[in-house]
């Protein structure tokens, strides 16, 4: 996520976002992740949509046990670590203004023997790709990271860095804007794109990509 600091908002709808912490229950383990607006903006609060993607987790539609995982613009990091508790082996990455918050909220919120199965590392997309292995993960994840226009390129970009022919791909995120419809459309280049689920309370999506098999000249 990109660290956007925000003034504060009076809408009661935001109220929530302001709030030091956000309280869950994932994997059957109670979870407090630190929120802190005012210093990261949205970096630093839990949205909707890594709600969501940790609900469809739970489902039990992708295999994570033993699973090669990393989370792209973590955030908070709530998305790998239950993905962690899931039984992931999962990269957390965040850029490096970040980082800190990050693994202060992973630190507190996994048990100690989850621990060694998650890294906590600094990714910029698009800059720094050959620190991570071509093709190296089973699943990306990615909540709410579609919204800024600026970063699609680099954002393909490292998708397509990081996936191989059998690498799942989960996008949870909101539609607010043409540019978000936009961004599916450019991936659609690269991947099958399907919705798996729809969250109707919180208009949250959840988006299966998977990379086309490469293109032959006859």
């Amino acid at each position: 996520m990109a660290l956007v600091p925000y003034e504060e908002n009076p809408l009661p709808a935001l109220t929530k976002l302001h709030n030091s912490s956000a309280e869950f229950r994932f994997a059957n383990q109670d979870l407090r992740l630190a929120q802190d607006w005012r210093k990261l903006g949205v970096a630093a609060v839990v949205w909707d949509a890594a709600v969501v993607m940790c609900m469809y987790l739970e489902l039990g539609a992708v295999e994570l046990k033993g699973m090669k995982a990393i989370e792209l613009g973590a955030g908070t990091g709530l998305v790998g670590i239950v993905a962690a508790l899931l039984g992931a082996h999962v990269t957390i990455t965040d850029r490096e203004a970040a980082l800190e918050f990050l693994s202060a909220n992973v630190n507190a919120n996994l048990p100690p023997q989850s621990r060694d199965s998650v890294a906590v590392l600094e990714l910029t997309w698009g800059q720094g790709l050959e620190r991570f292995p071509v093709g190296g993960f089973d699943l990306v994840l990615g909540a709410d990271i579609i919204y800024l226009e600026e970063t699609f390129p680099a954002l393909l970009l490292t998708l397509e860095h990081l996936c191989s022919d059998s690498t799942v791909v989960l996008l949870a995120c909101k539609i607010r804007y043409e540019r978000d419809t936009n961004f599916l459309s450019m991936l659609q280049h690269q991947f099958a794109v399907e919705e798996v689920h729809y969250d109707k309370d919180r208009d949250i999506h959840v988006y299966k990509a998977c990379r086309l098999p490469m293109r032959r000249d006859s």
